[in-house]
């Protein structure tokens, strides 16, 4: 997979947090991007729950060339179909569907299939996906249940949605099977209608200490 779709997965991995937006617009698209872009966030996913999604990943993949722009709630190949279409780089599912992932796969396209057991992660696993978005984290028991699922399925990386925000993003990065976070917070629909930049920029930039903080933890660790 990393050989298939590194420069994306450099991207989680490099910020470590994933803005998740609803977007109506151009303009609103334009707010959230600007921000993210000047605090540093390299990548942003845009929700499937508007009929403008489509319009508005064309326009991020436009003006923004140096982001990596994705498309989230995808439920079926023909979204998968329509988004790609657009220009996303890489889908995001909130479950795992096998059709979805074999569409996925056929068509050479990065797939974050959501899961929340056991049993979807193997299903998953099997047709080669090896990063997944645990939704709704915190619903579903957040760290424990990542740790938990750390020894059964070493090789798995996850992207934690769901419930995750600044009080608790900190525990999630310090795990090592956790990729990235991904959340609404960094991408506030009141905030980016009102034209907020500032306030985006400063939640982006205070999510990014937090991912430096965990992951220099970590470096301290093994050098102990």
């Amino acid at each position: 997979m990393v050989e298939r779709f590194g420069k994306v997965l450099e991207a989680f991995a490099r910020a470590r947090v994933i803005p998740v937006a609803v977007l109506e617009n151009e303009e609103e698209a334009r707010v959230l991007a600007a921000a993210m872009q000047e605090a540093g966030i390299p990548a942003l996913e845009v929700t499937f729950r508007t009929s403008a999604a489509p319009e508005v990943i064309r326009y991020l993949r436009r003006a923004y060339p140096l982001m990596r722009i994705g498309a989230g709630t995808i439920l079926s190949p023909e979204q998968a179909e329509e988004a790609v279409a657009a220009g996303a780089e890489f889908l995001v599912s909130p479950g795992w569907e096998a059709e979805l992932g074999g569409w996925c796969r056929e068509h050479g396209v990065l797939l974050i299939p959501g899961v929340a057991t056991p049993t979807e992660i193997m299903a998953a696993w099997r047709q080669g996906w090896e990063v997944f978005k645990f939704f709704p984290a915190e619903a579903m028991g957040g760290v424990q249940v990542l740790e938990a699922l750390a020894s059964v399925f070493p090789h798995a990386r996850f992207i934690p949605t769901g419930g995750i925000r600044v009080g608790n993003l900190l525990d999630y990065l310090r795990l090592p099977n956790v990729l990235a976070c991904a959340g609404t917070w960094l991408a506030d629909r009141q905030l980016i209608r009102e034209g907020k930049k500032e306030e985006l920029v400063r939640r982006a930039r205070e999510a990014l200490a937090l991912a430096w903080e965990a992951t220099t933890g970590g470096l301290a660790a093994i050098l102990s």
